[in-house]
């Protein structure tokens, strides 16, 4: 298998579901792109949705930076290792706990709600912006559970809960069992899809930032009820069951407006479907 890591890695993702820490960028990278993501609200005031909405959803559609990560060969080689040549880019979103924020995760697997079935062809590469302790808040997961189908969610709608609909499993998850992710600034990890994972409130005194990217296989099913989008990052897609995207130059274009609500309105029916309450697709930290 081509790519970055080492075959006992590999082995290791393929035996718990998740890998890290895996070293990405140097202090200093991590530091700017930090740098520039806290920028935005400044630098864009008067946008037609608030900020946290184009960070904590498809922000790869509309600002440059994250997709400059994305295409990071660093990033790309240590997915290309789980998922082969061809790499697809589904999403990117900014998952950030302000200090002392008693936002939580709630246990949960990745992909209940996005219209891809129980595919094993989707990674995440969570890449820390700034430190990802413990006390911060960072990733929790439960090695091994990635082997079960998807269990059932419920939607909670928690105040307290960063997740769209508040989705946690309905089963009991043993906390004992549960390995911490901690990460500093320019460290990732990667997680399966399946995986059971959460993470705590932010008990310091600095900002948890995180930069999530959801890579997928090209033959990666679409299930949902909307049509589906995905920007590819190497290789080829033969597949074609996506609309591929080209997102403008520049940041918040007028073209990039555009595509974004086209791509929300798409994926909202999927992640919408069944819900008994009304979903955001962000909830601010």
């Amino acid at each position: 298998m081509p790519g970055s890591l080492s075959q006992d890695q590999i082995d290791t993702y393929r035996r718990n579901g998740f890998l890290c820490p895996i070293p990405v960028l140097g202090a200093a990278e991590a530091r700017q792109h930090r740098d520039a993501y806290e920028a935005l609200p400044t630098k864009f005031p008067n946008l037609p949705r608030p900020m946290d909405q184009y960070c904590r959803a498809n922000s790869h559609l509309v600002v440059e930076g994250p997709r400059r990560i994305a295409a990071d060969p660093r990033v790309l080689d240590a997915v290309e290792s789980i998922l082969g040549q061809d790499l697809l880019l589904w999403g990117i979103e900014f998952f950030t706990k302000e200090a002392h924020s008693p936002k939580i995760v709630s246990w949960h697997q990745d992909i209940t709600y996005w219209g891809m079935g129980e595919t094993d062809h989707e990674v995440t590469a969570w890449l820390a912006l700034s430190e990802a302790s413990e006390a911060a808040g960072c990733m929790k997961f439960v090695p091994g559970s990635h082997r079960s189908s998807v269990v059932a969610h419920k939607d909670t709608f928690a105040e307290d809960n960063l997740l769209s609909r508040g989705q946690e499993i309905a089963v009991d998850v043993n906390e004992a069992d549960a390995v911490a992710a901690a990460l500093r600034p320019g460290e990732m990890s990667l997680h399966h899809g399946r995986l059971f994972h959460a993470s705590g409130p932010n008990t310091t005194d600095d900002r948890r930032i995180g930069c999530v990217m959801r890579f997928i296989r090209p033959d990666t099913p679409v299930t949902g009820k909307g049509c589906d989008y995905a920007m590819l990052m190497r290789g080829c897609d033969r597949s074609q069951s996506r609309i591929n995207v080209v997102p403008p130059a520049g940041d918040f274009s007028a073209e990039a407006l555009a595509l974004y609500e086209e791509v929300m309105a798409a994926q909202a029916l999927t992640l919408t479907d069944g819900a008994q309450e009304a979903v955001s697709q962000y909830e601010p930290a």
